[in-house]
């Protein structure tokens, strides 16, 4: 351990002397060695006190000597500070270096950058979302003799800094960078809330988090102001979009007002017939819920919407409310069929499976938060959780024939928008 010690030292100070040489300390020197020290836990404080006093000698010249140094910056003494090592916040005494001529403090920039927690923040971040409380980190924390600043408070405080900057990152990010074809809209339960999550599909079929918004319900105002917040911050819609939902209709009605003619929308086809189903007894339901999924199952529109069709009739004379469930909607929940696009297309794009998935992710980030106090703890969390699960997000299967998607989508649109031309002239 001595040699260590020596020619960690060694390199050390050596690097130090040279940053602080120079009466300018420039600023890349020092990042690079307040880099190092916070890496160093059983040598770190040594090495903080070895880093101040050579920025004190560069500012104020060696101790007892009239020379060296800038000729107005004398020093002043030493006082009580702190540092950041790691995860960890320790007690150290700081020298303190004084201008005569202005009779001002000089501020020592190596100690001001130690004062930053830096990757500290971060790591309590991660910590904390996957399942640590701030009760137990004190326990759970790297042990550093002297250490302070883990009660639950001030790991409370730092998670929510930590929480705070991914949420800002969260809602200013710009969406014109990418170019989607689809959109994926649902809900997630938070207390008495909900959160209504966008995911975007890109031309290249990766999955990138829009963002979400807090609502009671799944209602049409709330809906419309926040695809409209989408667009502002640069959703396109105008080359086509695929809008997948589970069949919400203030969800439906707010796609409708916003995007207009621009999107197509492709009902959930689980969702329909789960809704279809429970109207039946539940001795049936199984075997309807077969021939169901069978008749969604048929590649083309022309053989679906028959045997859809021809289940509608069957239940007429057994259940009138399962046949006018059927009937809510059916059309768009052949979206794909119509297109031509459900045999490569339809694994990924019948259902709102993939957005499933992430609730399903987010809710074992969340879900172990029994009290939620404000509605910006749940948006931190929310935000935060989801920048966290965005990076594991995989790209969609058949996402190789997603240009054909845009290309259908351009060709259906068009033909709308001719066809509505024609009846107003």
């Amino acid at each position: 351990m001595k040699s260590v010690v020596q020619i960690q030292r060694q390199g050390k100070v050596k690097d130090l002397r040279a940053s602080a040489a120079a009466a300018g300390l420039p600023t890349e020197e020092i990042e690079t060695t307040v880099a190092l020290i916070q890496a160093l836990i059983p040598l770190g404080l040594q090495a903080v006190g070895e880093a101040l006093n050579a920025e004190v000698t560069a500012l104020a010249g060696p101790r007892y000597c009239r020379t060296g140094g800038q000729s107005d910056v004398v020093r002043w003494g030493q006082q009580r500070g702190s540092v950041y090592l790691a995860d960890q916040k320790l007690p150290i005494p700081v020298p303190r270096v004084r201008n005569r001529t202005v009779n001002r403090e000089v501020t020592l920039t190596t100690y001001e950058q130690l004062q930053r927690p830096r990757a500290a923040d971060a790591g309590l971040f991660r910590k904390i979302l996957v399942g640590l409380t701030c009760r137990q980190y004190a326990a759970c924390a790297e042990a550093v003799p002297d250490a302070f600043g883990l009660s639950a408070s001030s790991v409370s405080r730092r998670f929510i800094r930590a929480s705070a900057r991914h949420l800002q990152t969260f809602c200013e990010r710009r969406l014109d960078r990418d170019e989607f074809v689809a959109v994926v809209l649902d809900g997630k339960t938070f207390a008495e809330d909900a959160m209504v999550i966008a995911l975007g599909l890109t031309l290249q079929g990766q999955k990138t988090i829009l963002g979400f918004v807090q609502t009671a319900t799944e209602n049409e105002p709330v809906c419309a102001a926040f695809l409209r917040a989408l667009v502002e911050r640069g959703l396109r819609v105008e080359p086509g979009l695929l809008c997948i939902i589970d069949g919400a209709k203030g969800l439906r009605k707010a796609v409708q007002t916003v995007f207009g003619a621009r999107a197509l929308v492709q009902r959930c086809q689980w969702h329909k017939r789960e809704n279809v189903v429970r109207y039946l007894p539940k001795g049936q339901q199984a075997a309807w819920r077969r021939r169901l999924q069978q008749a969604y199952e048929r590649p083309t529109y022309a053989e679906a919407r028959p045997a859809l069709g021809q289940l509608r009739q069957e239940w007429r004379g057994l259940n009138v409310s399962a046949a006018a469930s059927l009937d809510e909607g059916l059309e768009e929940t052949l979206t794909l069929h119509r297109l031509g696009l459900f045999p490569t297309l339809g694994g990924s794009l019948k259902t709102t499976n993939c957005l499933e998935s992430l609730n399903a992710q987010l809710g074992q980030l969340t879900d172990k938060v029994d009290h939620w106090r404000t509605a910006d703890q749940k948006h931190r969390w929310v935000a935060s959780a989801l920048l966290l699960i965005e990076p594991r997000l995989r790209r969609i299967k058949g996402y190789r024939h997603l240009p054909l998607l845009r290309a259908a989508l351009q060709a259906e649109i068009g033909r709308t928008e001719k066809s509505k031309g024609v009846a107003v002239a």
